[in-house]
């Protein structure tokens, strides 16, 4: 009897917890839609070669667990990007990645997620096209850098733009990023993520990179203003110094917005954002050309040839001097 009490409490206790799950469920299904379209998981193939509704350029590798954005080799550059422009006002997009390589000091150049106009084109920012229309995140792993503008490596920055602005690369991008942030996500040995949610006219950037389950935001930046008909992607790059850029899944949501009684074309905005991290003061790069450290090195070795044969010169008119005074004496 005690035995069949025991089983029907756990029964309805079974029950109660299914109907809660699914209640929970329910209200984060009518706030969060997935969109199957522009996602990406494993497997990554469909019919052929190709990835359904996705394009690959560049030095885009497609392999069973991955997908290689560039291999730790030098100058190369890649893209990958979704083939249906968003229609949502409001969207979050996560994507799991894996930054890493030899390099235990100097690496780079590191990659982008792009919701952009244009697509699948190769370029000098991050694999991908300068002076672009719309909102770059920007993963840089750059390491050597110097100077008072700069800050540390790994670092996520954002950046909005009309076609107007061009990405300094050399300075970091410091003098035209809404926001950024450290976060040390190259060589770990565990999963590592990022969200970039936009919603209501607010830009949030958050990371999961230290094996928590849970999400710690980066930066959130308010007043930024995209369309609708835009693109996702992803581009990555290698100078003289390289690392692998490891793309492992894309999960993207629809989100309830307030602004859906707009009565505006969302398609026509134009790419803009009312607020810019503080501006820091603007150094030249502090590393020398090569031109002039080798004008440096041929002054310093013939400065020390002239200070060696001047010693050497004084030594020997020292000697002479000394020479003829004891004649004299004798």
């Amino acid at each position: 009897m005690l035995k069949l009490k025991l089983n029907l409490c756990f029964t309805v206790c079974l029950i109660l917890f299914s109907i809660i799950d699914l209640t929970i469920q329910s209200e984060w299904n009518t706030q969060d839609f997935f969109k199957r379209e522009h996602s990406l998981s494993k497997p990554y193939g469909g019919t052929g070669t190709g990835i359904p509704y996705w394009d690959f350029v560049g030095s885009t590798i497609i392999t069973n667990k991955f997908i290689r954005l560039t291999s730790e080799s030098q100058s190369l550059r890649s893209g990958l990007w979704n083939t249906l422009p968003v229609q949502m006002t409001d969207w979050e997009i996560q994507f799991q990645f894996h930054v890493h390589g030899s390099g235990k000091e100097l690496f780079g150049d590191g990659f982008a997620m792009w919701y952009a106009r244009d697509r699948s084109q190769l370029g000098p920012v991050f694999g991908s096209i300068d002076y672009f229309h719309g909102l770059a995140i920007y993963l840089d792993t750059y390491s050597n850098h110097n100077g008072p503008h700069n800050h540390p490596h790994p670092y996520i920055s954002a950046m909005v733009n009309n076609g107007s602005l061009h990405y300094d690369h050399d300075k970091d991008g410091t003098h035209t990023e809404l926001a950024g942030c450290e976060a040390n996500f190259r060589n770990r040995d565990h999963d590592t993520f990022v969200a970039v949610r936009y919603q209501n006219y607010k830009l949030t950037v958050s990371t999961d990179i230290d094996n928590q389950n849970v999400w710690k935001e980066c930066f959130s930046v308010s007043g930024v203003k995209l369309p609708t008909h835009y693109f996702f992607g992803f581009s990555a790059a290698t100078g003289d110094l390289a690392d692998n850029h490891d793309i492992f899944s894309v999960k993207v949501y629809q989100l309830e917005s307030e602004r859906k009684n707009e009565n505006i074309d969302h398609s026509a905005i134009v790419p803009l954002a009312e607020t810019f991290a503080e501006p820091r003061e603007h150094h030249e790069d502090e590393h020398p050309s090569k031109v002039w450290t080798v004008f440096k090195w041929i002054f310093i070795v013939l400065f020390i040839i002239a200070a060696i044969l001047i010693v050497i010169g004084g030594g020997v008119w020292f000697y002479n001097r000394q020479r003829n005074n004891k004649k004299r004496f004798y």
